[in-house]
C-alpha cells in the first residue's frame, strides 16, 4: 500500500492467467478445509490450499476466498470459524467440499468447536480461529483469523497438493 499512495504501481504482467495458475500449482501445499456456523445458523465448509501463519505472539494464520464464493457472506460477517488440515486419507473429502451443489456436510463426522464452527474429524490439525480481519486484494479476500484453540494429531501424514494433483506420500 506504501508504495501504491506514492504513485507507483506494477507493471502489466507479461503472461496470461493460466500461465499464472498453473506456475501457481508448482507451490506444493497441504489441502485445508475451512468451517464455520453462519450467523443464521446453517454450516458452511470449502475446501482451500491459500492457508499459512502469520504470527506466533500473537498467534495468526490467513487463508484467502474468492468475492464470488457463495459462502463469502457467511464467512465475512461471522465472528468465528476454523481451519482443518486435511490428512492423507481425506482426498475423497477434499472434493467433497470443493463441490457446488450438494450438502458438503451430510454424513460428515463433526464436533462442534468452542465457538461453534465444525472440526473434522480425522483431520491432521484444527484451529479455531476469530475472525480478526479481512482485506479484499483483487478478486480475493484475505482473512487473518487470531487462534484461539488449536490441536494436532502427532504421526499423521497430510494430503498434500502439487500441480493440480493430490498426493498422500512426500514425494522424493
Amino acid at each position: 500500500m506504501f508504495l501504491k499512495s506514492q504513485g507507483l504501481s506494477a507493471r502489466p504482467p507479461l503472461f496470461s492467467g493460466a500461465e499464472f495458475r498453473t506456475a501457481l500449482g508448482m507451490f506444493a501445499t497441504g489441502v485445508t478445509i475451512v468451517t464455520a456456523r453462519a450467523p443464521d445458523g446453517h454450516l458452511v465448509g470449502l475446501t482451500a490450499n491459500s492457508f499459512n501463519s502469520v504470527s506466533l505472539s500473537p498467534p495468526l494464520v490467513l487463508w484467502s476466498l474468492s468475492q464470488a464464493a457463495t459462502s463469502m457472506e457467511a464467512f465475512r460477517k461471522g465472528s468465528h470459524y476454523a481451519i482443518n488440515i486435511l490428512a492423507a486419507d481425506q482426498q475423497a473429502l477434499a472434493l467433497r467440499f470443493a463441490t457446488r451443489g450438494l450438502d458438503r456436510f451430510a454424513d460428515v463426522e463433526f464436533v462442534e468447536g468452542a465457538c461453534g464452527a465444525p472440526l473434522l474429524a480425522g483431520a491432521v490439525a484444527t484451529f479455531e480461529c476469530f475472525n480478526r480481519s479481512r482485506y479484499t486484494e483483487g478478486d480475493h479476500v484475505i482473512f487473518v483469523g487470531e487462534v484461539e484453540h488449536c490441536a494436532h494429531r502427532t504421526g499423521v501424514s497430510p494430503l498434500l497438493y502439487h500441480g493440480g494433483r493430490f498426493f498422500t506420500e512426500h514425494p522424493l
